[in-house]
């Protein structure tokens, strides 16, 4: 009985009759989740499923992905192109050749009047691996601005600098597999079970098989924190501080693995260096990181005796000043030690969006597509040789991230501006200041599935775009596994698959570069596996190879992980319509196993991190920590989430967690709103009281609009051009709840 009632109302599961499933991919997180969508006999989605025979999620998918075919008539969908003259008049419907014949003209006069750079192209980690390829070909073959980026600069482009820097080229060198082989694991500012459920899943599993230590770095308990064997609440921002503290610990103990780093690392003795001055021994360096000396020098032998041992992180590392040299300190961490590129011994990043890896592999981003550089000569000759056009074309060095691309909008570099699937308005730091910035845009195009995304509130066009199993095409997940997403639905109203926007809008700069572009998604992915296999630099073989791929092999085998290249796929060839087993579709787990990084000797680079403490502290004026992050229920900005019902319920408002000794001290309770107040601007929150933040501390989920991201700072990564989002000062103070609760309703509606 509860609560008196003597009859409980039984639970009941709608009975969803399925005629049909079909084989996809989640487009949520860079897990890599296999699901089959059910269709009914009228061709409607009607529920989701995890693929029980994918090595990635083996089943199990978490509520996001079980919701993810409502998606697909969720509200506020695109219907058709819409233009206007001014962001503050009415949208007027259009057809699709003359939003594209505008859009074409409005980008040639802006670049003929104030330069081909002063046209800007920011996309996504939310794309299929073909349409980024698609739309790099058609920035930097035809378009030609050097000003094109993508959002994952504020997800994951310190864990990109810190792998090159390191290894010499980006990709995660582990899997997810090295769970199951690993003697001990260190997490840094990572909270699985609610960014990633599956791959906490997966490890959870694996430490009640073996029952290795778990470490978790977090100045906040996260869920994850409070099934680590060891946490450790560090000051924010000083992880650089503990690693080096770690390493001082090791060298002088006798602890490193001497051999493995003559052999194969750069720097040795710079590095040893560096790290054994006094001012890195863990009784300096525990007034600085927060951490207490006897803890830092426990784990750091924990960690260095293991027979092998493993770090991942997600943000918290990331998104910060010292992002990327975090990441890479992490990488001294493993390469000191060992363990790089063996079963259980590895340096993980976790990927945040679903093809944030497609991003940084194929879109030309940051360089040339297959992790080619612009400043490298012969990698520039060699895409224009492929596209056959005249290397001249491309310039000769990267040009503005995303987070350099918004400033220069404020100071007249830039005038025009297309974002694809990205939204500024939620997603950037220091709201006010975006808002200013897209005010001043001459021309801005919006690419979305969704027509009330906040951003589109400025544009001068809207493309409707088409939504994940309306398209076909690729993902490659956190641990570089190549799966498959296969069409399951038209496409809803006039939208179009995001490949066929860019391959009609390439169809109108044929005088700049008349490039061929595949009428198909599997048309493309055949050239990158092209491009995919032509030699790498210093003459090794390339690891971003995927040419013993094809879409058949991927989905017989729920994703296969690269380099698998052509010599790996024979005797795994189809036969008519059928193929070998799964286990015979295996591409390298590790990468690194050889002890071979690209680099001009072929050795690791360890990198040398001294600490500046730049991050804003709290003060007498600001006297709380701000802290931002994901919660289970929802992803990024809720333009998808926030439409489906049962993810929303768990969280519709915006709340700040905060510690019952300071809400006491300020007269503040529970589940009252309060105003948050930094040096930026301000913002409207619920309170929920929780021992999880510390008594000087605040934590807020990032996805909800006009909320947090107008107060937080934004400093950069001087390596990534990664922003602070994680480390900046805030005051809380009371306010009317009538009127705060009018705000938050206002704030929270699409």
């Amino acid at each position: 009985m509860l609560f008196g009632r003597r009859k409980r109302k039984p639970i009941v599961i709608p009975e969803k009759k399925v005629a049909e499933w079909k084989y996809t991919t989640c487009n949520y997180c860079s897990t890599g989740c296999s699901i089959e969508i059910g269709l009914d006999d009228t061709g409607k989605l009607v529920t989701s499923r995890g693929h029980a025979g994918a090595d990635v999620n083996r089943g199990k998918l978490c509520i996001k992905g079980l919701l993810e075919h409502e998606l697909f008539e969720s509200p506020g969908r695109g219907t058709q192109p819409l233009m206007r003259d001014k962001f503050h008049e009415e949208f007027k419907p259009t057809d699709w050749d003359t939003a594209m014949d505008t859009t074409a003209t409005k980008i040639k006069e802006i670049q003929d009047k104030y330069g081909r750079d002063s046209f800007a192209v920011v996309s996504t980690g939310q794309l299929l691996t073909e349409e980024f390829y698609t739309l790099g070909k058609l920035v930097r073959g035809q378009i030609g601005t050097n000003n094109y980026d993508g959002n994952t600069t504020l997800c994951m482009a310190s864990a990109v600098s810190g792998y090159k820097r390191s290894f010499g080229a980006d990709g995660a060198p582990g899997c997810y597999g090295d769970f199951e082989h690993t003697d001990c694991l260190m997490a840094f500012g990572s909270n699985l079970p609610e960014q990633h459920p599956i791959i906490y899943w997966r490890l959870k599993e694996a430490k009640e098989k073996r029952n290795f230590p778990l470490i978790v770095v977090d100045p906040r308990v996260t869920m994850l924190a409070q099934f680590a064997d060891i946490h450790l609440p560090i000051t924010p921002g000083t992880d650089c501080v503990l690693i080096n503290s770690m390493l001082h610990v090791m060298f002088k103990e006798g602890l490193e693995d001497r051999a493995y780093l003559e052999a194969h690392c750069n720097n040795l003795e710079e590095l040893e260096a560096l790290v054994t001055q006094d001012k890195w021994a863990p009784e300096h360096a525990q007034k600085e990181c927060g951490i207490d000396e006897d803890r830092i020098r426990t784990v750091a032998r924990l960690y260095a005796k293991a027979g092998t041992a493993m770090s991942i992180w997600t943000m918290g590392i990331n998104q910060s000043t010292h992002g990327s040299d975090g990441v890479a300190n992490i990488n001294n961490l493993n390469l000191c030690t060992g363990n790089i590129g063996k079963p259980g011994g590895t340096s993980l990043s976790i990927t945040g969006q679903c093809n944030a890896m497609g991003t940084r592999e194929w879109s030309s981003c940051s360089g040339l597509p297959g992790y080619r550089a612009l400043e490298n000569e012969n990698d520039r000759d060699t895409i224009a040789d492929f596209w056959k056009i005249d290397p001249e074309f491309f310039p000769k060095q990267r040009g503005l991230c995303q987070t350099d691309i918004f400033p220069a909008i404020e100071t007249g570099e830039i005038k025009g501006l297309w974002l694809v699937a990205t939204n500024p308005m939620t997603s950037m730091p220091n709201t006010p200041r975006i808002r200013k910035a897209m005010e001043k845009l001459e021309f801005l195009v919006v690419q979305d599935c969704y027509e009330d995304v906040e951003t589109n509130q400025y544009s001068h066009v809207y493309f409707p775009a088409s939504v994940w199993a309306e398209k076909e095409g690729c993902h490659t997940n956190t641990e570089r596994r190549v799966n498959l997403i296969r069409n399951a639905m038209p496409a809803y109203a006039d939208s179009k698959p995001d490949f066929w926007i860019f391959k009609e809008m390439a169809k109108r700069f044929t005088e700049r570069n008349d490039i061929h572009f595949p009428e198909t998604p599997e048309g493309a992915f055949e050239e990158m596996k092209e491009l995919s296999k032509l030699p790498g630099n210093y003459g090794q073989q390339r690891n971003l190879d995927i040419s013993g791929m094809s879409y058949d092999k991927i989905e017989a085998a729920r994703g296969i992980q690269w380099p698998y290249r052509e010599v790996d796929a024979e005797g795994n060839s189809t036969n008519g319509s059928k193929l070998k087993g799964q286990h015979d579709l295996k591409g390298d787990p590790r990468l690194y196993s050889d002890a071979i990084f690209p680099t001009p000797n072929g050795k690791a680079n360890l990198i040398l991190v001294d600490f500046v403490n730049n991050n804003e502290q709290p003060c007498d004026e600001y006297p709380f920590w701000l802290n931002s992050g994901r919660v289970v229920e929802h992803f990024h900005t809720r333009t998808r989430t926030g439409k489906i019902g049962n993810c929303n319920k768990f969280s519709p408002t915006p709340y700040m967690e905060m510690n019952p000794d300071a809400a006491e001290e300020l007269g503040i309770k529970h589940q009252e709103y309060v105003r948050l107040t930094s040096r930026r601007g301000d913002a409207v929150v619920m309170v929920q009281l929780t021992q999880r933040v510390a008594r000087n501390a605040v934590f807020i989920p990032f996805h909800f609009h006009d909320c947090v991201n107008r107060l937080t700072l934004g400093l950069l990564d001087p390596y990534s051009r990664q922003p602070a989002f994680k480390q900046c000062s805030a005051r809380i103070e009371k306010i009317d709840q009538a009127e705060a609760a009018r705000i938050n309703a206002e704030r929270r509606t699409f």
